[in-house]
């Protein structure tokens, strides 16, 4: 019995997503626990074999990876009438070939960039402030917008001011400032008074 999930042939299709701009493409394996996004081919050169090969294509801006899908942005000038199938094939053929998805140490790089950017910056109030909007976004935002392919990750907090980084689907899409102001921004004042404003960030 062993290996039957690995067996079991690849099976793969695709969802539209709230942005006309990116298609996420889902399998029937898990490709990666967490969260990456390429939205760089020097990022995708460096960690990821599978966003750097899409990235050679032509049509291909970005690239979101999270659990057993793969997000695509496409770049403006192509319709995805024309290459939703060639994405597909292309995706497939790289999965059934079991290609290296995400290289090794790519959630440490992650969670180090992180704390630079973030800094010993918080402390006092501040710091329980942040612990707070760290897990509302975590517990409730995340699962929300995973489900359309893409990612919000906390960025910085200063004087009642929450920045979040918008990824995979989330990136450039026009109901996102919706789902930002109405959603994200109203939740975290109604559980943090401190919280004055949300706004976003491209990932």
């Amino acid at each position: 019995m062993e290996n039957t999930i690995e067996n079991r042939p690849l099976m793969l299709y695709s969802e539209q997503t709230p942005n006309p701009e990116t298609l996420k493409f889902v399998t029937n394996r898990m490709l990666y626990k967490g969260t990456a996004d390429f939205n760089t081919v020097e990022l995708a050169e460096e960690w990821s074999p599978l966003a750097k090969t899409l990235f050679d294509q032509p049509y291909v801006k970005g690239v979101y990876i999270s659990n057993n899908y793969v997000t695509i942005t496409k770049e403006m000038n192509y319709s995805w009438e024309d290459i939703m199938l060639v994405a597909k094939e292309f995706i497939k053929n790289y999965l059934s070939g079991d290609g290296e998805i995400i290289k090794d140490g790519w959630a440490e790089a992650q969670a180090q960039m992180a704390a630079e950017r973030e800094g010993d910056k918080y402390s006092g109030r501040d710091a329980e402030i942040v612990t707070k909007i760290k897990e509302l976004i975590e517990t409730y935002v995340k699962p929300a917008v995973e489900m359309d392919g893409g990612n919000i990750a906390f960025k910085s907090y200063d004087q009642g001011r929450v920045t979040v980084l918008m990824q995979g689907s989330c990136s450039g899409c026009p109901s996102s400032t919706m789902t930002l102001k109405a959603g994200i921004e109203g939740m975290l004042q109604r559980m943090i008074p401190e919280v004055k404003e949300v706004v976003a960030e491209a990932g």
